[in-house]
């Protein structure tokens, strides 16, 4: 009876420890509420389970990881502007802030680059790009130091693994913009500074292949996913279009750019964000309207995509992210009451969903830290 009741004891204890030993956490933004959503995301099985909500100070959407993964940042695009910082706790995956600072836009995109010394901010508001230098200790440091004027709708800015090169989705332009980062932040044209998509496209959200190869960009209206090769220099030239895999199958007509207070009853393609598992075997997007995600096949030699399929996820998803070993997928939903799991498979790249819990209002960003 003792050995019954220890064992009992010892197996209570691991399954109440189980999130505190889970070395993957997920941070989802709740622009509604402004807080972010803490989970544990279990490598085995794909569960999710909510650990709690941190306090953001407002209308939170973009976030971006520090290049050790040991910082969370997040831009506040409800007034005041800001950017905040937090410390990640990668025992408990609570966050700890340390710190703010006023933000010169609004931005629905910002990213870091792999030396852990720049954020960068795109504002589709400002149609700028803004650099701020990130300190020793993770906390970011305004005024910016850098500043670009990139025309109309700014949407997204990405650096290669050098942290020599930035990329932006002018989704106004029907341009890639692509522009030199020097080692104090500033920005500058590399080339004629564009690379041009089809027309009417509205280039959004773009991923670099591992290889550094190609870049992909998936435009917001058309659908249409862009492909790039990269030279040495970091020079974009277009290698092919994909067009949208659901358009047809729900029926939706050619999208329209959206400020404040758009409305429109008619479906239409509304895509949103693009990642390449770390491997750089598949690539996926997200298209809200039909609330689907679809996958593609990447060949090796070439880089260009076959359609693998599409499945229904989240309500609305703007976001998604893939972990590190690009076993699972984790996609939010801004018109969902829950953040969804879906496994990916290694052999064809499907996905299959295994797991969800609880999200808040507008659930919008999702950022994975894991080993």
């Amino acid at each position: 009876m003792k050995k019954a009741l220890q064992a009992a004891t010892i197996l209570a204890a691991m399954t109440l420890s189980t999130p505190l030993l889970a070395k993957t956490f997920v941070y989802v933004s709740e622009a509604d509420d402004g807080t972010i959503a803490r989970y544990t995301l279990n490598d085995q099985t794909g569960a999710l389970q909510l650990l709690g909500r941190t306090p953001a100070g407002g209308k939170v959407m973009p976030m971006a990881l520090s290049a050790d993964s040991q910082h969370l940042y997040a831009a506040i695009r409800s007034k005041p502007l800001k950017l905040v910082s937090w410390h990640i706790d990668r025992a408990t995956g609570d966050l700890s802030k340390t710190g703010e600072v006023a933000a010169a836009a609004s931005y629905p995109y910002i990213s870091t680059d792999k030396q852990g010394h720049f954020l960068l901010g795109a504002s589709y508001d400002g149609d700028v790009v803004h650099v701020y230098r990130l300190a020793k200790d993770g906390k970011i440091i305004a005024p910016a130091v850098g500043s670009y004027k990139t025309g109309h709708a700014a949407h997204s800015v990405i650096v290669d693994d050098a942290g020599q090169t930035a990329y932006v989705g002018n989704l106004g332009t029907d341009r890639v913009l692509q522009l030199k980062l020097s080692s104090e932040g500033e920005l500058s044209a590399l080339a004629n500074g564009y690379v041009k998509t089809e027309a009417g496209n509205g280039p959004r959200h773009s991923v670099l292949s591992p290889d550094q190869r190609y870049l992909y960009n998936v435009g917001e209206m058309g659908g249409i996913i862009t492909q790039f090769r990269r030279n040495e220099q970091g020079e974009l030239s277009k290698v092919g279009e994909t067009p949208n895999a659901v358009a047809a199958e729900y029926k939706l007509q050619h999208g329209h750019e959206r400020p404040a207070g758009y409305s429109d009853t008619t479906p239409r393609i509304w895509s949103a964000d693009i990642h390449l598992t770390p491997n750089g075997h598949f690539l996926y997007v997200s298209e809200r309207t039909s609330s689907t995600l679809t996958g593609y096949r990447v060949n090796s030699a070439d880089g260009k995509l076959t359609l693998i399929g599409s499945w229904p996820v989240e309500k609305q998803p703007r976001s998604f992210a893939i972990t590190q070993d690009g076993r699972w997928l984790v996609a939010s939903g801004e018109k969902s009451q829950v953040t969804g799991s879906y496994d990916i498979d290694a052999e064809s790249g499907a996905l299959k969903r295994v797991g969800e819990a609880p999200a808040g209002g507008d659930a919008n960003w999702v950022t994975i830290v894991s080993d």
